[in-house]
């Protein structure tokens, strides 16, 4: 941008500076929400609480498979992000 550009657009620098924090804010909701660590966390709790007996075998499959379709979509969501 020129300078001349510069002295036109001050007006919008306010907003300009808000769209920039609401992008960080939803890029980084977007980042905590694709993370597969808490999914993995969860299916690795999942299996202690079948072995531990805490949970049926029909809760477990259940769950289980709610939780690798959410792998699933953190992957394909993944794939589609890279370059």
């Amino acid at each position: 941008m020129g300078l001349i550009t510069q002295i036109l657009t001050l007006p919008l620098a306010p907003v300009r500076g808000t769209v920039w924090v609401l992008e960080r804010v939803i890029e980084t909701a977007e980042d905590e929400y694709y993370d597969p660590a808490p999914v993995e966390h969860d299916l690795a709790e999942l299996e202690r609480a079948l072995l531990a007996g805490e949970i049926d075998e029909q809760t477990f499959d259940r769950r289980e498979d709610e939780l690798l379709d959410r792998l699933d979509e953190i992957r394909a969501h993944t794939q589609r992000r890279a370059p």
